[in-house]
């Protein structure tokens, strides 16, 4: 097992030095779930929720909270990143919605934080804008789903 790389020889935090990695292009995409009533669903797909727009506030959160991932989480670096997309999907199964987010960057370090930072507040937003509606929604499946470039490679979940 690989040693983690935050912890100095005495178990001290630290941050990572990336100033002698090569600069790649580093792409991460991470999901999340929000399980709730049918009839909350549709509220939220008809548009018709009492705090409004549910699914663009939630798309909107989530960019801008990975964009200050390393505010938010300690010993990540800021990074310039050149791509955030959120795509949140209806999931009648659940019943709820699927929230996918991808983060790119040409950088030093990996963007697999920013991604999973992206879904969790997505998620936890459409909680908030829909809570009146439906207080038992459940907030689940938050996972890196693939990652590529790097010095680690590339990584994609198993199905």
């Amino acid at each position: 097992m690989p040693a983690l790389t935050h912890l100095g020889a005495k178990g001290e935090a630290n941050m990572v030095d990336v100033g002698d990695k090569a600069e790649t292009t580093r792409t991460a995409i991470a999901e999340g779930f929000v399980s709730m009533r049918s009839e909350t669903l549709e509220i939220i797909l008809a548009g018709d929720a009492k705090k409004g727009d549910v699914l663009g506030t939630a798309r909107i959160a989530g960019i801008m909270a990975a964009k200050k991932t390393h505010e938010l989480i300690p010993l990540c670096h800021p990074l310039l990143l050149t791509k955030l997309a959120v795509e949140i999907e209806p999931d009648r199964s659940l019943p709820g919605l699927r929230v996918t987010a991808l983060a790119r960057v040409t950088g030093k370090t990996g963007v697999e934080m920013e991604a999973l930072t992206a879904a969790s507040v997505a998620c936890l937003t459409i909680y908030d804008m829909a809570k009146a509606a439906d207080r038992g929604m459940v907030i689940s499946g938050i996972r890196l789903v693939e990652k590529t470039g790097g010095k680690s490679g590339d990584y994609k979940v198993d199905a």
